[in-house]
């Protein structure tokens, strides 16, 4: 890592609190690579080397299949993936790629479980990010169980919209075979899921949205009740 790079990274919300010197010594062993599109970051099964901390770009965690791939989550930056694996120096559960051209910042995993005994800082840093993740995987589980697949695609919507300043226009991130991968849908069904938000506020065209009538769309989405976490 360069040295004009070392502020940026040290902004980030696993590392800002820590000690300087550990900080320094993590740093030290690091990598800040710039990765280009579709490129296989690491596979599911493979013992971690790395915790990666995605800085700029957009990331697929996905679960290999002999027919196709399924979507499990979509990284924004900034955050780290996957924690537990480094953490626990266990092999990965999932597998990693890029969808655009991604800066990942690439942290020896051993390293970081040296500095997690030493530093308290860092240690709760750590907690929380691990359960921020088991609560998004608690409600990507539910949104699965209580909502049919336009209403899954339009608590998606809210929520992307909430993320980004209750935007009322936006556009997706990554592409739509993504997404529906990610809703537990194939493309077609996405695309009729689309025609259905029709009728209730949402107008897209390709990669834009717009929430036109935005409690049209919660009455039918029915979004949580309990607000999203804070990233």
């Amino acid at each position: 890592m360069r040295i004009e790079e070392k502020p940026e990274i040290a902004r980030l919300p696993l590392f800002r609190d820590m000690d300087d010197t550990r900080r320094e010594d993590i740093f030290s062993g690091s990598f800040l690579q710039v990765f280009p599109a579709q490129l296989t970051l690491f596979e599911a099964g493979q013992q971690v080397d790395f915790l990666h901390v995605l800085v700029d770009g957009l990331i697929e965690l996905y679960v290999p299949g002999t027919a196709r791939d399924t979507t499990i989550q979509l990284i924004e930056p900034v955050k780290s993936f996957i924690l537990a694996a480094a953490v626990n120096d266990m092999p990965y559960l999932m597998s990693a790629r890029t969808l655009t051209s991604s800066r990942v910042l690439l942290v020896p995993a051993a390293r970081i479980r040296g500095a997690i005994k030493e530093d308290a800082a860092l240690m709760q840093a750590t907690m929380t990010e691990l359960a921020l993740g088991y609560r998004d995987m608690v409600r990507a589980l539910v949104d699965m169980k209580i909502r049919q697949s336009a209403e899954r695609l339009g608590n998606y919507l809210l929520g992307y919209s909430a993320k980004h300043g209750d935007a009322w226009q936006f556009e997706l991130s990554g592409e739509k075979r993504v997404l529906a991968s990610l809703l537990g849908m194939t493309p077609e069904n996405l695309s009729r899921a689309f025609g259905t938000l029709k009728q209730h506020g949402v107008n897209v065209v390709g990669a834009r949205v717009r929430i036109e009538d935005r409690e049209a769309l919660t009455a039918f989405a029915r979004p949580d009740s309990v607000p999203a976490d804070p990233n």
